[in-house]
């Protein structure tokens, strides 16, 4: 098999730690040789966050390059346009319909750019979800990741039985009945 590139971008505080976790476990529950890279703006802050998942049999390094990611997961729009040069000719992108301001556009020095999600898929096939209001009707907006994840999951190479098995291992105890659902809300999208 190939080396599978997988990005996930999203603001500091929108899990995407715990999603590259979750992805990290997969993979080598799959048995594939995986390395994961954590690249942190100012997480903290509000600031990006990058983390690259690579999977196959023997990986190199854990950098995915430009134009090379087979899957794009965005936790909010800007982010998704951010990072969507990284995406394959035939690469998908899974993003949450969502507006978290940056600092430079909450302090007045840029605006946020306006029809993000239409600029993309003149170029790309994406995938758009609202997570967040999605996440919300669950009863846990936290949950959104995993529904994002879901829609992204039909993109990779595993069952929905390994993903229930190492989301039951990887999330906090008391929130795996509503990670999983989340989760299968965003599978059957």
């Amino acid at each position: 098999m190939a080396v599978k590139n997988i990005m996930i971008v999203g603001v500091g505080g929108q899990g995407t730690l715990l999603t590259s976790r979750i992805l990290g476990g997969l993979t080598i529950a799959g048995g594939y040789d995986v390395k994961l890279s954590e690249v942190h703006g100012m997480a903290q802050r509000g600031g990006s966050v990058v983390t690259f998942v690579r999977y196959g049999e023997k990986v190199a390094e854990p950098i995915v390059e430009e134009g090379q990611a087979d899957v794009l997961i965005a936790f909010e729009r800007l982010e998704a346009l951010r990072y969507a040069h990284f995406l394959k000719e035939d690469g998908v992108l899974i993003v949450n319909d969502w507006r978290i301001d940056p600092m430079p556009v909450v302090i007045g020095a840029a605006e946020y750019p306006d029809h993000i999600l239409e600029t993309l898929e003149k170029e790309h096939r994406v995938y758009k979800v609202n997570a967040t209001e999605e996440s919300k009707k669950l009863g846990n907006p936290r949950v959104f990741n995993l529904i994002v994840l879901g829609i992204a999951a039909q993109h990779m190479d595993f069952t929905k039985e390994q993903w229930y098995e190492v989301i039951e291992k990887t999330v906090p105890p008391k929130t795996v009945d509503i990670n999983k659902k989340a989760f299968e809300l965003g599978y059957t999208l």
